[in-house]
């Protein structure tokens, strides 16, 4: 069980009443004198709408200590009401044990994981003074549940809140290996020029330049009898563009261009812990596309695992590459399933912006799936299209494809098209996503954000049920 969770109903804690503008006048009347007159003090009696949402306000008792809170939420009149608005009481209360108060039950499994994903905190480097702001788990709630994708999205977010000189190819293998282990599954990884003669030419030539050698990492877990899923994860530790190199304002971020990696072990985490009745499979090529006398070049032509030849159009479009050789190697195993989690391409942000990535599928009944639950967990997402007359945009003159589009117009869409051509055949959905959180929101601080995690878990979980 999360450490911020008190399982036990009965334990004493300070009551937090969520109160909206509809609730207010009844909530101000329940209230003891004391506290009914100090919430009128500070301009809340019970003519008024109640605090604003996301406001807190401390309510004392006759000796100073605070008695109860009060907690502004959104009217129900608001068409689309944050659920993950709780997530903001752990940074505003004072450390100690609260219970929640007048949250729907349908609403409380949300309230629950926003409070405990709030709370994260990156530590690795800077000892915060952290509260220990504990919850008394609802009435209702699934502890376990909730636990249980707290940590995984906590593992996730460390992984992308590491910077490069701490996080490379071998550290990102070091945190694979760990789950593995965790959930005895299978483990396995090839490193630097065993990728050529295992047949990986695009991992390693995007990987060869950096003194920290690239690999294939390669986790298997569940029964063989169940059905095959496997998830691909875009590793690269760090982007400086290679050749073709960033300017140091797009570089500056770039320790998260391995935030796919992220995702998908995120991503396994909660399958694995809830023995959700998959064959699980996941790939993660780990790279750093760095700058050397052996980088690769545009212009080149490398071969792929699948046999087509590829011209390199820009070594700053490098994730496609390593994707392209993991999913190919994904389709040799005939999967039921195959879905990558890539921090792909800036057109996503310019379309759709940091919050809400892009998906990709060609079957419409998994779409909607993915669409349905995304909203229902609150890990929302957006089809566009693999729209078959920008194919042509990747013609080479002197390969079987150019991985990067001839202009600067569609690029997610293009690179998504890209990603087909090595899994045709293989029903495979693909999410081109930030992993990072730019402006701090309820239940997500600013940092590492594994987008798209908790939706794929649900959405499996839903289509293939769990061990009992």
């Amino acid at each position: 069980m999360h450490p911020l969770l008190i399982t036990d109903p009965k334990s004493p804690a300070i009551h937090v009443y969520a109160v909206s503008p509809e609730n207010w006048p009844e909530t101000a009347q329940a209230l003891d004198p004391l506290a009914r007159s100090f919430a009128t003090a500070q301009g809340h009696d019970a003519t008024t709408s109640g605090p604003e949402s996301g406001k807190v306000i401390l309510l004392p008792n006759a000796h100073g200590a605070i008695a109860s809170v009060l907690f502004g939420v959104e009217s129900a009149s608001v068409p689309r009401p944050d659920p993950f608005l709780y997530g903001k009481l752990p940074e505003l209360l004072p450390e100690g044990d609260y219970r929640l108060e007048g949250v729907p039950q349908e609403a409380r499994a949300a309230a629950t994981l926003a409070w405990l994903i709030g709370s994260y905190r990156f530590q690795k480097y800077r000892k915060n003074d952290v509260r220990k702001v504990r919850l008394v788990l609802p009435e209702g709630v699934d502890g376990a549940e909730a636990s249980r994708l707290a940590e995984a999205v906590a593992l996730g977010r460390n992984l992308i809140n590491t910077p490069a000189n701490d996080l490379g190819p071998v550290e990102l293998a070091h945190a694979a290996h760990a789950l593995a282990t965790r959930f005895s599954a299978r483990f396995a990884v090839t490193v630097g020029d065993d990728l050529l003669a295992a047949n990986f030419p695009l991992v390693h030539a995007v990987g060869r330049a950096s003194v920290k050698a690239p690999r294939l990492i390669d986790i298997t877990a569940g029964d063989e009898s169940w059905p095959k899923v496997t998830l691909v994860g875009k590793g690269v530790t760090f982007d400086t563009g290679g050749l073709d190199i960033k300017p140091s304002s797009a570089m500056l971020l770039m320790k998260k261009d391995m935030g796919g990696a992220a995702a998908a072990l995120a991503t396994a985490q909660m399958l694995l812990d809830a023995k959700v009745k998959v064959r699980l499979r996941v790939l993660i090529p780990a790279v750093e596309n760095a700058i050397s006398g052996d980088s690769f070049r545009p212009g080149d032509v490398i071969p792929s695992r699948k046999g087509l030849t590829v011209e390199i159009g820009d070594t700053d479009a490098e994730g496609r590459l390593v994707l392209a050789d993991a999913l190919a190697l994904a389709c040799e195993d005939k999967p039921e399933l195959i879905i990558d989690f890539a921090t792909l391409t800036g057109a996503a942000r310019v379309a759709l912006g940091p919050e809400l990535p892009p998906f990709y599928t060609d079957d419409d009944a998994i779409a909607a799936d993915i669409g349905r639950i995304g909203e229902q967990v609150n890990d929302p997402v957006w089809r566009l299209p693999l729209w078959p007359p920008y194919d042509k945009l990747l013609a080479s003159k002197i390969a079987d494809v150019n991985h990067i589009s001839g202009g600067g117009f569609s690029g997610s869409i293009t690179a998504a098209l890209f990603l087909r051509r090595f899994t045709q055949g293989v029903p495979h959905v693909h999410f081109d996503i930030y992993g990072w959180t730019p402006t701090a929101r309820p239940g997500r601080p600013e940092g590492g954000e594994v987008q798209g995690a908790r939706l794929v878990y649900e959405w499996l979980k839903q289509r293939y049920g769990m061990t009992a």
